[in-house]
């Protein structure tokens, strides 16, 4: 047990660093994008930046201007938005797998819980370090962000129909599923950091990134509370004519999908086109 712990662990680690990598990277290019301009070092070069951004941060409320900055906002509201749902997701998924097959789940150990976590963890590393930077490259990031969540839909829809599985076969699909389902999450989480990054100026960008992470993290508390009040509700509702059990949970799991998915296009999502 203890060596499965440290694995899962290890696994986690693993997962976080390569997010923070891939996110690095695309962050360094979107900041060096103008290499190629020419660069002046003057001292009264500095000076005369330094006093323009004095007077803009005076003149102008500072941090406050940030919340009238609609692309960086509405990439915070879609940021905080599938936050929501990945956490409500995670706090799902192991109390669904541990649930017995009577109330719709898969009866599965805590033993099997941490071995398909580990797993899914450990093939996120891989999309992370070998996949995704590729796909940054070739994909526009908002058109990435709309193909995962429409990959999302259907890979959620198919949870509630895992219990009629058993074995083998019940392990390879779980195992897909999550590694499919986590792999959406950080490829939307990845893009919409380098969005909301693109939408400031480099002066401004440590306050933009202060206000992200801490509406984010209010997304994040909620979302345990809410994934537990819809869990519980729908263990009531085993034998409802319409979305009996755990059918209402993902169901509801895929409404945020769904509604992210629709506030990425116009006139709610607007892209950032900051100068660096």
């Amino acid at each position: 047990m203890l060596t499965e712990t440290c694995v899962s662990n290890l696994t986690c680690f693993c997962c976080h660093l390569a997010l923070n990598i891939t996110a690095v990277q695309q962050y360094l290019e979107t900041l060096h994008k103008h290499n190629g301009d020419a660069v002046d070092n003057s001292v009264e070069t500095v000076e005369e930046s330094l006093a323009g951004t004095d007077t803009e941060e005076n003149g102008g409320g500072g941090c406050l201007k940030l919340f009238t900055n609609w692309p960086l906002m509405s990439a915070i509201t879609l940021y905080c938005i599938f936050s929501l749902q990945d956490v409500a997701y995670a706090e799902t998924f192991s109390l669904w797998a541990v649930s017995d097959r009577s109330f719709g789940g898969l009866s599965f150990t805590t033993t099997d819980v941490g071995n398909v976590l580990a797993m899914s963890g450990l093939f996120l590393f891989l999309y992370q370090m070998l996949i995704y930077p590729f796909l940054a490259k070739t994909v526009d990031h908002i058109t990435l962000v709309r193909a995962v969540a429409l990959l999302t839909l259907p890979v959620l829809a198919s949870y509630p129909f895992f219990p009629s599985l058993s074995g083998f076969g019940l392990m390879v699909v779980v195992n897909c599923a999550s590694f499919l389902k986590n792999t959406f999450s950080v490829t939307t989480i990845t893009v919409f950091n380098i969005l909301m990054n693109e939408a400031v100026t480099q002066d401004v960008r440590a306050a933009a990134n202060g206000i992200a992470v801490t509406l984010m993290s209010i997304s994040k508390a909620v979302a345990p509370a809410v994934a537990g009040i819809i869990f519980s509700w729908a263990q009531r509702r085993q034998t409802a004519a319409f979305l009996p059990g755990d059918h209402l949970v993902f169901f509801i799991l895929n409404i945020f999908t769904f509604i992210g998915f629709v506030f990425t296009f116009r006139p709610f999502f607007v892209r950032g086109s900051a100068k660096h």
